[in-house]
């Protein structure tokens, strides 16, 4: 009883249904009103660092491109061969599901480098106004994670243990019992029912156990939601080009390391896809970080532009 206290739960809703022929899926929902808030914010802010509208607007529509073909790409990488996920026509099937928030990122950093580089518009400067944009979007993102109860983790019986209470969890199978099963790599799987969550080997035998499981969506959405109020906060004050980039990537890909742990993933060399992606990435920010420390240069203003020359009598 003291567990059910010490929990959170709601009924899942996996689509928002308009009569009998037309639903809306609230994940892809969410995906599509975070891209285009996070898409305004990095327009204004990137206007504010001399990036013309047009130019920003090109780097929009490509960064678009890159995010389908790169979260698609790193979720079938990591999960090739997985049960759904078997031959090249599954891979295709994005209808179905699966997408890596982290793949989608560098799909779009790699997708938007040549535009970058024909208008030579400086990597750093151009990532600054996107990381805020991006922290928005994730937001917004995991709100509709939650509402289909994606990306549910181990078992658990701690304060914030998501508990079912109804509803078709993304990735699991439920049945009239009021059962929810999901099979997992290496043939584990995972029950859920009303009050209790079950993980279990191939063999059936019990793994772990808890009142619900670990809601890693939900601890994504609150640390970025920190990870966004550190970044306007910084970009309210002088700083180094770059700064809020490396304070994205170093903040955010520390976090998914450490929830990773809790996920019930694939694994390689005892780390999920996107760990071994946020350990790549916090390796580059902090040697950035070293680097820039042995060449430092002045700091500039939240807009990167340089200060006026004071005026003077006459």
């Amino acid at each position: 009883m003291l567990a059910l206290l010490g929990s959170i739960g709601w009924e899942v809703l996996d689509r928002i249904r308009f009569g009998s022929d037309f639903a809306v899926s609230p994940h892809g929902l969410g995906i599509a009103l975070g891209y285009m808030a996070g898409s305004y914010v990095f327009i204004a802010e990137a206007r504010k660092r001399g990036i013309s509208d047009e130019r920003s607007g090109s780097l929009v529509l490509w960064a678009l491109v890159g995010a389908i073909v790169g979260a698609r790409a790193f979720y079938v990488l990591a999960h090739f061969g997985e049960p759904g996920l078997e031959t090249f026509g599954d891979a295709l099937a994005v209808w179905k599901g699966g997408i890596s928030l982290i793949g989608g990122i560098f799909g779009s950093i790699i997708f938007t480098f040549p535009v970058l580089r024909k208008h030579e518009i400086p990597f750093l400067r151009a990532m600054d106004p996107a990381v805020i944009g991006i922290g928005l979007g994730i937001i917004i993102g995991r709100i509709g994670d939650l509402i289909i109860g994606d990306h549910l983790g181990k078992p658990t019986s701690w304060l914030l243990a998501f508990r079912y209470e109804g509803g078709d969890p993304s990735g699991y199978a439920c049945g009239f019992a009021g059962v929810c099963r999901a099979t997992l790599f290496g043939g584990q799987f995972q029950e859920l029912t009303r009050g209790a969550a079950r993980l279990h080997a191939a063999s059936g035998a019990p793994v772990a156990e808890g009142v619900g499981v670990h809601q890693t969506a939900l601890y994504d959405l609150g640390s970025t939601i920190l990870l966004v109020l550190l970044l306007l906060y910084l970009n309210g004050r002088r700083h180094h080009i770059g700064a809020l980039t490396l304070t994205f990537g170093a903040w955010y890909g520390t976090v998914r390391i450490v929830t990773d742990f809790l996920r019930v993933d694939k694994r390689f060399f005892g780390l999920t896809g996107s760990q071994w992606a946020s350990v790549m990435v916090l390796g580059i920010c902090l040697a950035t970080v070293a680097w820039f420390m042995m060449h430092r240069k002045r700091p500039v203003g939240a807009s990167d532009a340089p200060a006026p020359a004071p005026l003077t009598p006459g």
